[in-house]
């Protein structure tokens, strides 16, 4: 189908589900985040915020739905909701008397128009870096693309370290309050709860937006900062893994050349003497261009790194390996990490663990975070990177077809 065509069909929808639920999030105040990397992290840390000072609240995220203490799967390899079952969900939220939504944005989400008719009262971005170009081709029309969530907002929360700011500042309706940060704009009280709280640079700025966006919603510091303390993390995002073979082991979603630099550099600072060990892939059927860009990043930053399979799709797995291990080229041989092929994901992960790892090295898995699948030539089989690194710490390789008793 024509994509415009096909987009205007998504827009279509979008109308008749916002008329036949009867225009749900007008009841609520929508706080709408979005960005590459740090959008699941920065929602779900509003939400929690929101929740130490007992306000009726709901997430929407593209890792679960929670509408009081019932959580719903969003399933697999979700972006948000299409636009039906979204304003069914809002309405539900609506409905139970919610006053307050969190909702995770992605850029497909918002260019098939599934927000439209979500309201968003506060607007907030973490950043917007090389991802998706597969689907938008290019880095100004994915930038027009998130730009879209914050053209008729009361509030922008935008990071002022980010290139997109003065893009994004320039689109927005001159009623609209905007609320710059950066890593060093809390101080005292607060500054001090993320410091305590966050040892990744990222992570920090995360926090500093979802604080700056609890303020607008008049949540006072005390509360604020009993959240921050209480706020438990979220499963496939810097999960550390405890064993006894006296090896750090993580697991984090960073699937993108951003988000796997930010990762290695944090776990560099903490590894002192000992090896950084990375196992990745790059998945098939998306933005090629970033294959070759992780591949220098893994080779600069890692010790050794493991290349293996992300959802290859309906592509060959060893053609993307290759692609990747391009990258590494750019680091001298005498810089570079020592590289490893290994296309099954569950070996990668049982090498890096019983073979590769010491004693005081640090082994981080990218990729899969908290998802429940892989995606194989057309089929999604179940999986997961902690259950992988459990049968690892038994001395097995997880394979897709294995499931953990």
């Amino acid at each position: 189908m024509i994509p415009f065509i096909k987009n205007k069909l998504h827009f279509l929808k979008a109308v008749l589900a916002i008329i036949y639920f009867r225009y749900p999030a007008r009841k609520l105040k929508v706080i709408g985040v979005t960005g590459t990397d740090g959008k699941t992290t920065t929602s779900t840390l509003i939400y929690y915020l929101l929740l130490a000072a007992k306000k009726k609240v709901a997430l929407v995220s593209t890792v679960a739905a929670y509408v009081g203490e019932k959580e719903i799967d969003t399933g697999l390899h979700v972006t948000t909701p299409d636009s039906w079952h979204l304003q069914k969900l809002i309405k539900k939220i609506a409905d139970e008397g919610y006053k307050y939504l969190v909702l995770e944005a992605t850029s497909h989400g918002l260019d098939q128009h599934r927000l439209l008719g979500t309201n968003v009262f506060i607007a907030v971005l973490t950043n917007i870096t090389h991802e998706h170009l597969d689907y938008h081709k290019t880095y100004a029309k994915y930038l027009n693309t998130k730009a879209k969530m914050f053209r008729n907002v009361d509030v922008a929360i935008l990071n002022k370290s980010d290139s997109s700011y003065i893009h994004i500042k320039k689109i927005l309706n001159s009623g609209t309050k905007v609320v710059s940060y950066s890593e060093k704009t809390l101080k005292k009280d607060l500054g001090k709860a993320i410091r305590n709280k966050f040892a990744e640079n990222y992570n920090r700025l995360n926090a500093t937006a979802s604080i700056l966006a609890a303020k607008e919603l008049n949540i006072d510091n005390e509360r604020i900062i009993k959240g921050i303390k209480d706020f438990s993390g979220i499963p496939g995002r810097m999960e550390e893994i405890k064993n006894k073979k006296g090896i750090k082991i993580y697991i984090d979603f960073a699937h993108t050349p951003n988000a796997l630099e930010n990762v290695l550099e944090t776990l560099n600072r903490k590894k002192g003497n000992s090896k950084l060990i990375v196992v990745f892939g790059c998945a098939g059927e998306r933005d090629i261009e970033k294959r070759y860009l992780m591949g220098k990043i893994a080779a600069r930053l890692a010790d050794i790194s493991i290349i293996t399979a992300e959802d290859p799709r309906n592509e060959n797995i060893n053609d993307i390996i290759e692609q990747i291990i391009n990258g590494t080229d750019d680091i001298s041989k005498q810089k570079r990490s020592k590289i490893i092929k290994e296309p099954e994901r569950g070996k990668a992960i049982l090498l890096s663990i019983e073979k590769t790892a010491r004693r005081g090295d640090t082994v981080v898995i990218c990729g899969k975070g908290h998802e429940k699948s892989m995606a194989y030539n057309g089929k999604e089989y179940p999986w997961s990177d902690r259950e992988a690194v459990l049968f690892a710490l038994m001395g097995k390789a997880r394979k897709l077809t294995d499931n953990l008793d």
